[in-house]
């Protein structure tokens, strides 16, 4: 395998890694915005404008975008996070520039036809009318503007009804104008590649976008509070988080392996103890959620109204109790799982290359897979009885719960 980086004169980066042995490439373009980074008049329009990008370009019709790719055998896709928007295809070797030429034409040559923005606004309403009927979707929503307020990085990626029915032609042009520059993008491959030609076919394709402005989010700063929503459901659906660590921390390895201890799998002690010995959820699990400024550390679970009563107090036994230190077993398990985590990532070329572009986004570098498995290897059991101590006596919790029955014995 051999990784290499280039950078072309408007500071868009490439970054590949060689995979001969495959018959196969994953390839993506990354766009450095994402909800966060959008005024509240537009909210959701890093997600409305990834789906117009598939709807035409000057060259290609919505059919033909899809067709092109998949005449060949082909896949592609894209998804809006809080932080970014991809774009990427997964193809035989053989068809890696065709690849990048439907990429980058949709990205460079989009009509964004003010026809097709209107009907397209019903699907997004649709999106969010699915999302909105999802309730274990909507306790994560509801989470996400406790733990941060008023700001940006609060608000849904989908946005809302009111914005989206606003968007015109001149709001999403001006964005992808203003957004898809080159020093806010990325263009990552894995599989069998040559990397001078992937960067001749990104710089023909690519290379006369404009330098533009490096995207920099406004800081977040965590606020917390507690939404609740009294819906007729089964369930009662449980989200808790705490301000944890962005991807620079020093402590952001040791919350992954508290993570896992604590509710990161089967073996875990919330599963064990909340579904296998108490029956109190089906589905239980803590969570990570990290950025370039600000993170979260959180649990979700669903439960019966007629046991919700039951299930803050032992989560938070399990987490006062880890407090007291992990055992030497499911610490050792934890650090296994995080290690085999990674390797197995390595194996699939669309989560490698997934990998490889979030990694030049938010270290402008790739890390090493060596150096990630030292810094797992590096946590110890003190480093992980610090940080449990941390959230186990934290006053700071965010809640949120959906859900029926009377729930206000839910504390965290």
């Amino acid at each position: 395998m051999t990784l290499k980086i280039s950078r072309l004169s408007n500071g868009l980066r490439i970054v590949s890694e060689n995979r001969p042995a495959l018959e196969t490439v994953s390839v993506g373009i990354w766009a450095d915005v994402g909800a966060r980074h959008e005024d509240k008049r537009l909210n959701g329009v890093s997600h409305f404008l990834e789906h117009m990008l598939f709807k035409g370009t000057h060259r290609r019709s919505a059919k033909d975008i899809v067709l092109d790719i998949e005449s060949v055998g082909g896949q592609i896709n894209a998804y809006t996070t809080r932080d970014n928007t991809t774009y990427y295809a997964r193809v035989l070797k053989d068809d890696l520039d065709l690849a990048v030429d439907v990429l980058a034409d949709i990205v460079v040559n989009s009509v964004c036809d003010p026809k097709e923005i209107e009907r397209e606004k019903d699907v997004i309403l649709q999106e969010i009318g699915q999302a909105l009927d999802t309730p274990d979707d909507v306790v994560f929503d509801h989470l996400q503007a406790k733990a941060y307020g008023e700001q940006p990085i609060a608000r849904p990626i989908l946005g809302d009804a009111a914005t989206i029915r606003e968007f015109s032609q001149d709001d999403l042009l001006g964005y992808l104008r203003q957004n898809y520059t080159g020093s806010n993008m990325v263009v990552s491959a894995v599989g069998n590649l040559n990397h001078e030609k992937l960067v001749a076919s990104v710089e023909a394709k690519l290379g006369n976008l404009p330098s533009g402005l490096k995207q920099v989010s406004s800081g977040a700063l965590y606020q917390g509070g507690r939404k609740t929503e009294k819906r007729d459901l089964e369930q009662v659906h449980v989200a808790a988080a705490w301000p944890a660590y962005s991807y620079h921390d020093d402590e952001y390895y040791a919350l992954q392996v508290y993570s896992t201890i604590l509710g990161g799998g089967m073996s875990s002690r919330l599963f064990q103890k909340i579904r296998e010995e108490r029956g109190l959820a089906y589905s239980v699990y803590s969570f990570c959620s990290s950025h370039n400024d600000t993170g979260l550390f959180g649990i979700y679970a669903g439960t019966g109204p007629s046991l919700v009563d039951d299930l803050s107090p032992v989560i938070k036994a399990e987490m006062e109790s880890l407090a007291k230190g992990p055992e030497n077993l499911e610490f050792t398990v934890a650090v296994a799982q995080l290690k085999a985590s990674l390797m197995m990532a390595l194996e699939a070329t669309t989560s490698r290359m997934e990998q490889l572009g979030r990694q030049m986004l938010v270290f402008d570098k790739i890390i090493p897979t060596s150096e990630m498995l030292a810094n797992v290897d590096s946590v110890t059991k003190h480093d992980v009885m610090q940080l449990a101590d941390v959230f186990a006596s934290s006053t700071a919790a965010s809640v949120a719960i959906v859900g029926g029955g009377n729930f206000d014995s839910v504390r965290f």
